[in-house]
């Protein structure tokens, strides 16, 4: 069971330990119980998410069990910013999101068997407890200078939005789940993200100084492109889980889109294929970059994934498909629809030139572009090639009532969208 913590490292997931020998030990005897938290302040997790979900998943595979926190009574606060205060939610819209959020959780882990997972909600053990209880029992154990020599605490103590005393008291929370959870599953072992590390060590302390037990916290560096940006962030946002949110299409080309820098290390994060597959396709790209097979294998583990096998089949149809190399007609409406969402667009009817259509979506800069496009062969609606330069939309290009993709030459892409 200690092979998990160098698969871990090997991968580039690890950045802090508490005590990393003392954790091998523990896993080396295993099976041992762990957690990781998600907090409901949106509707929907994001990719960035991820990271922590599938290093829970790595760590079942290997034998032990994991406890998915979504986080009821956390998310009602919400972890502080490096910023500004976060805007609270109704309990009913928090309650919603926890519902969304454990759906969203349950495919990455296996909740039967052994090392059968087990889904929990921090409101469970804090909606019941008085504010006296808080105080008495829990805050008494935390002593202030260390809470505001927190990070994230120090930043917020000297910007000018300073921090109020309900987001100050995250990290309490935060370390009441973890003795929660010890007292109750024999939970020795949280996962997060290392933006987390104080709050982890919180629980550690909490743990210690009121169960005397020695428990673990392991956290994985924050995941960055090349260039140092942030990962999780397209155009448009962030990119979610939630298909409403960002299409199946949006998210598998986003992974697809990868950068060469950065697609090895996204397999390793993100994928479980093992160190001879990884290797291979680091050579591919290497080798043969232009051929995008890594970021192909990426976007396609990934999107089956979180969105099943179904969908991504249905997005490398509709990827292939509007370039000519499949029947945009086969598409469903919804993969369509993601597939078209981020081109240029332009408002047209049944009747309208094809020529304004060009134009409209920007494919080209006057209707005597237009002309010439279609004259040369170049214009195309729907894959099918335009003739005539009086040529309209007929009412059977709009596909679904709504969509009638054009294309000029062999990659300009635009899309008519009905009124």
């Amino acid at each position: 069971m200690t092979d998990v913590l160098d698969e871990l490292h090997w991968r580039g997931l690890v950045a802090q330990s508490t005590d990393e020998a003392a954790l091998r030990s523990a896993l080396a005897e295993g099976p041992v119980t762990y957690y990781a938290g998600f907090d409901p302040t949106a509707q929907s997790l994001h990719v960035g998410h991820m990271v922590q979900l599938l290093n829970m998943r790595r760590l079942q595979l290997a034998g032990h069990r994991p406890l998915a926190l979504v986080g009821g009574a956390t998310g009602l606060i919400g972890d502080p910013r490096p910023t500004t205060e976060r805007s609270m939610q109704s309990p009913e819209v928090v309650a919603g999101w926890v519902e969304r959020i454990r759906a969203q959780i349950e495919p990455f882990l296996d909740f039967e068997g052994p090392a059968a997972a087990r889904m929990v909600n921090n409101l469970d053990w804090t909606g019941s407890m008085s504010a006296i209880d808080f105080l008495r029992d829990v805050g008494k154990h935390f002593r202030v200078g260390t809470m505001i020599a927190k990070d994230i605490v120090a930043r917020r103590l000297h910007s000018d939005e300073g921090i109020s005393f309900t987001e100050f008291s995250y990290q309490i929370l935060q370390g009441m789940d973890f003795r929660e959870l010890y007292t109750r599953y024999g939970c020795t072992l949280q996962l997060g993200g290392n933006d987390q590390w104080g709050n982890l060590l919180s629980g550690v302390d909490l743990v210690r100084k009121t169960e005397g037990a020695a428990v673990h916290a392991l956290t994985s560096p924050l995941i960055t492109k090349a260039d140092g940006t942030k990962m999780g962030k397209s155009e448009g946002g962030a990119v979610w889980l939630d298909p409403e949110l960002t299409s199946p299409y949006a998210f598998y080309q986003y992974w697809v889109n990868a950068a060469d820098a950065d697609v090895v290390h996204y397999l390793k994060v993100f994928t479980f294929r093992d160190r001879e597959e990884i290797d291979a396709l680091a050579q591919e790209v290497a080798e043969r970059p232009f051929a995008r097979a890594a970021q192909k294998v990426l976007a396609g583990d990934l999107t089956t994934l979180v969105h099943g096998q179904a969908a991504t089949d249905a997005v490398i149809a509709a990827s292939q498909a509007l370039f000519g190399r499949g029947e945009l007609r086969e598409l469903d409406e919804r993969t369509l629809a993601g597939a078209v969402a981020e081109l240029p667009s332009t408002v047209a009817k049944a009747g309208d030139p094809v020529v304004d259509v060009l134009v409209g979506t920007g494919l080209v800069d006057s209707k005597s572009a237009a002309r010439r496009a279609i004259a040369e062969g170049g214009a195309y609606v729907n894959n099918v090639k335009v003739t005539s330069e009086d040529a309209v939309l007929e009412t059977g290009d709009l596909l679904h009532g709504r969509f009638a993709v054009v294309r000029r030459g062999k990659r300009t892409l635009g899309v008519a969208t009905a009124e």
